[in-house]
């Protein structure tokens, strides 16, 4: 049902024009749009929750269900690799982004505590104030790299039900790039996340201003 589901829904949104489009602004959709000039323009009707989806095939002599089952597994695996890779992108990229603004925070606590009595008072409240400006840069970072890693665990999960589906559909070579394509995704995120844990743990003993302590 998973497959069906989705092979439907993916029809249903994307008219063979528009993957085309999208075919040349993201190379990684050709895959996809080869699969659908293969599926274009017969219709099969499969039964979906009670219901009628139309997916489309070409016309050929003895093709069987299986075929067609594997070539929908084949779609969803480029679909949900699609997904993952962008997700990933954007996770290394808000913990680059989250990893930054931590580094730059330490540096303005450790000056502002090397400069104190050596300023006068507003030269230190100015300080100060770029101090709050950064904390609150770091806390935005923050919120939006952990929005991007609950996204990127459920594409993960995504990925490895397609996986799983591909493999029990016999087509072998799609679930063995998609579960490479996991390994390879967990391996840059968890670099990225080594980087900005290092980062937090220096944070700590340097943030001592007032008995602020980061959260």
């Amino acid at each position: 049902m998973f497959l069906a589901l989705f092979v439907c829904l993916n029809y249903y949104f994307m008219s063979r024009s528009s993957v085309e489009l999208l075919s040349r602004i993201n190379p990684a959709l050709r895959k996809t749009h080869r699969w659908t000039r293969v599926l274009y323009p017969g219709v099969a009707a499969v039964a979906v929750g009670g219901g009628l989806c139309a997916v489309p095939f070409k016309q050929v002599e003895n093709l069987s269900h299986d075929s067609l089952v594997r070539r929908a597994a084949s779609l969803v695996t480029d679909s949900s690799s699609t997904f993952l890779s962008q997700v990933t992108l954007a996770l290394i990229d808000s913990l680059t982004e989250y990893s930054k603004a931590v580094h730059t925070l330490i540096a303005l606590q450790r000056q502002y505590l090397a400069s104190l009595g050596k300023l006068s008072p507003a030269e230190e409240d100015a300080i100060w104030q770029v101090i709050i400006r950064q904390r609150a840069e770091v806390a935005y970072r923050q919120e939006e790299m952990k929005r991007f890693e609950l996204t990127w665990v459920s594409s993960v999960r995504l990925c490895e039900t397609a996986a799983e589906a591909a493999y029990i559909s016999g087509a072998e070579n799609p679930c063995v790039t998609i579960r490479t394509n996991i390994q390879l995704s967990q391996s840059q995120v968890e670099e990225a996340q080594k980087l900005s844990l290092d980062a937090e743990k220096k944070l700590r003993p340097a943030d001592q201003i007032n008995g602020l302590q980061f959260g």
